[in-house]
């Protein structure tokens, strides 16, 4: 007998999917089960936790830009699936969730483990429905499918237990579940609005985020058709920075003065394919033109001028020979291009040796790992830091991936991304960039890398602290409380689980360790050591913030803990002063 969970199976697997990330319980039996049966045509890819599962489809769906598929048993085991299925839906990628549910019957009941997966998962997806009886399927799921891909987005399809076990009816074939190519730009009058405004600025600056992927070489023409900068957000690094004379850095929190400066000085913004969110960092006076595949995003972030839906490299093709040349020489675009130079080079002169003293600075870290990485090696930094560092000096070349969680935020996502990327690329090399309290958080994801046999690289930046969170609270006036992590020696757990554990204390040990971490065939963790009271400092200082860190200053001596200025300052301002 086909069972409808035979009938799910053959959808997912002609749609692509080759995995499925889950943690089996008893109402997802007749799914796995169906898995199994297929004798490998779609894996079951086990995790220790179902917030893995869905973070680790999010990876591979952001890197493949295909359908992903992650399951979650019913109640708390869907339920767990939540923080991953909220990362992947802000980052826009494609996953399908399959919701296991208690019995149809008992629903409304009360009944042991029961939630409502359909209500807990509608902030979190662009399509969510509950399956109460087999005809339902396979229609609802293909719809589920469809809804993913097109809206590049989470769709959850709720489905009690045993309806998997049914007869199914099979399913009439249709056209494959992909996403159909399409031409997106604005109609010809809108482009001649833009044109007219960029034709008349004397100062453009381009910002581009997520939305230019595979547009390069079109926001690189229209920077040298109108002599603009180009400003990145952070996702928009892996896709702007390489092979671009018109890049001057990012601007946002963990950006350059340069970035910054550029937004500030222009008299014309062209947003493309962004949704950076930091008011605060847009130009006070500038006439704004946005452009974005999601027209509900228009005006979203800073008042706009004018607003264009439509697909970054099909709207550039078709503008760019409406604009005029501008003048070889631009002030502004060489003054950007020079204050941008001088403040790579103050960045770069922090990521040093430091003359072998310790604790290690995590700039250092950074930069030696993105030397020694392979030229398309996919890089996954913790929320905290580990972004900082990662979004100021890994270096990008057109096949190196950055992905994150960019957009959630989420603590702990480095390891299991790097699980969904390490299954989909087997052969290419994969580092997360952990921070000791995101490696923490899920823990038992290193027993998922060794037991998968996944050579993840994961380098953890151990300040023994919720470091970020130390920043922010500096910036508010506040004492440091609750951050403090009592850490073990992350080499020697590694290692005690069967995975290469080497633990790093001293700057002239650093590379050497990177090396044979890189070069080892297996999973591979290098704990090193850093410099708790590294600061992050944003491109421009507010006047609240400036008031903050003195607040924070006096009120941590009066508190008797005087020793952290002296470690704050050794850290920051002597090394600046005598490096």
């Amino acid at each position: 007998m086909t069972t409808i969970a035979d009938t799910i199976v053959e959808i997912i697997q002609d749609a692509g999917v080759e995995r499925v990330y889950g943690l089996p319980g008893d109402s997802l039996n007749g799914f796995t089960d169906a898995i199994r049966r297929t004798k490998g045509d779609v894996a079951w890819a086990h995790v220790r936790h179902e917030e893995a599962a869905a973070f680790a489809a999010a990876a591979e769906a952001a890197l493949t830009g295909e359908l992903t598929v992650c399951a979650g048993s019913c109640g708390p085991g869907n339920l767990h699936l939540i923080n991953g299925l909220y990362d992947a839906n802000r980052s826009r990628v494609p996953v399908l969730a399959i919701a296991a549910h208690i019995p149809a019957s008992e629903i409304g009941t009360g009944y042991f483990q029961e939630t409502h997966p359909q209500e807990l998962f509608r902030e979190c997806s662009v399509y969510t429905e509950l399956v109460s009886v087999p005809e339902q399927l396979p229609r609802v799921l293909e719809i589920a499918m469809r809804a993913a891909i097109e809206k590049r987005g989470v769709a959850v399809v709720v489905i009690p237990g045993e309806i998997f076990l049914h007869a199914s009816a099979g399913r009439p074939k249709s056209a494959p579940i992909v996403r159909a190519a399409t031409l997106s730009r604005p109609a010809d009058a809108e482009l001649e609005k833009a044109a007219a405004i960029l034709n008349g600025a004397k100062k453009v600056t381009i910002l581009g985020g997520a939305g230019v992927q595979g547009s390069h070489d079109e926001v690189v023409a229209l920077a040298e058709r109108l002599k603009a900068p180009i400003v990145h957000a952070l996702r928009g690094k892996e896709f702007l920075e390489y092979d671009n004379p018109y890049d001057v850095g990012m601007t946002g929190l963990l950006g350059f003065a340069s970035g910054y400066r550029a937004m500030e000085d222009c008299d014309a913004l062209l947003m493309l394919g962004t949704d950076f969110p930091y008011p605060q960092f847009f130009p006070s006076k500038a006439t704004v033109i946005q452009l974005d595949i999601r027209g509900e995003q228009i005006g979203k972030r800073t008042p706009i001028d004018l607003g264009l839906v439509g697909d970054v490299g099909d709207t550039a093709r078709a503008l760019l020979p409406l604009l005029d040349e501008k003048a070889h020489t631009s002030h502004h675009l060489d003054s950007s291009v020079a204050h941008y130079a001088k403040s790579r080079k103050g960045l770069d002169e922090l990521a040093d040796n430091d003359r072998n003293r310790t604790p290690i600075h995590p700039q250092y870290v950074a930069r030696l790992v993105s030397e020694l990485a392979t030229d398309d090696a996919v890089f996954i930094p913790d929320v905290g830091s580990p972004v900082v560092w990662a979004a100021r000096y890994l270096r990008m070349n057109g096949r190196r991936r950055l992905i994150g969680s960019f957009s959630h935020g989420t603590m702990a996502n480095a390891l299991p991304h790097a699980i969904g990327a390490q299954s989909a690329f087997p052969d290419r090399q994969v580092v997360a960039l952990s921070g000791d309290g995101g490696l923490a958080m899920l823990f038992g994801e290193l027993l998922t890398v060794r037991q998968s046999k996944l050579p993840v690289k994961i380098v953890v930046f151990n300040n023994s602290s919720l470091n970020f969170v130390e920043v922010e609270m500096k910036a508010a006036g506040f004492v440091n409380y609750g951050t403090e992590l009592d850490n073990p020696d992350f080499a020697a757990v590694a290692a005690s689980l069967g995975i290469f554990g080497r633990r790093v204390e001293k700057p002239d040990d650093l590379e050497g360790a990177l090396r044979d971490a890189f070069a080892h065939d297996g999973p591979a963790l290098v704990d090193v050591v850093t410099a708790r009271q590294e600061l992050s400092i944003p491109p421009t200082v507010s006047v609240e913030q400036a008031k903050g860190f003195g607040l924070y200053a006096i009120r941590t001596i009066m508190s008797g803990r005087g020793d952290e200025l002296i470690d704050l300052a050794d850290t920051n301002v002597f090394r600046r002063l005598f490096s």
